[in-house]
């Protein structure tokens, strides 16, 4: 099982709003799409760049963990995004070679999509987001 490519690359930041100038305008990337992603207390904004996206990640509630992330390092990358096919069986994988998850299954994120994320202590300090577009099979 191996990587697609990576996915996007998300970026915490205090305003969408705010930043989306620099990122439509001073950049020219293409504004893909905004949503709330109530479960994770964020709303989001997807910006084309090549075959890969930037996700723009504004807290929509204090006790968000993007909240608390701004709040410890300030704005900045957070995650990077890998796209996988099966998610299950790369998470399934990872465990075997040590890799702490975050979560174990998959669940539903921004755009449909199933996400995992790996704990950043067991992948020197990163944190790595695993991304499979909707529709696709998971195995359990």
């Amino acid at each position: 099982m191996e990587v697609k490519k990576i996915d996007h690359i998300g970026i915490a930041v205090k305003s969408i709003e705010e930043s989306l100038p620099y990122y439509v305008e001073t950049l020219r990337l293409e504004l893909l799409g905004m949503e709330e992603v109530e479960s994770e207390k964020v709303k989001v904004a997807f910006l084309k760049i090549g075959e890969s996206k930037i996700e723009l990640l504004e807290p929509i509630s204090p006790d968000s963990a993007i909240a608390k992330f701004i709040e410890k390092r300030g704005e900045g990358i957070h995650h990077i995004a890998l796209g996988v096919d099966d998610i299950q069986g790369r998470i399934d994988e990872l465990k075997t070679k040590g890799i702490r998850m975050i979560h174990e299954t998959p669940k539903i994120g921004a755009g449909g999509n199933l996400v995992a994320f790996m704990h950043p202590k067991s992948t020197g300090g990163v944190l790595y987001e695993l991304c499979q577009k909707p529709g696709a099979e998971v195995h359990k």
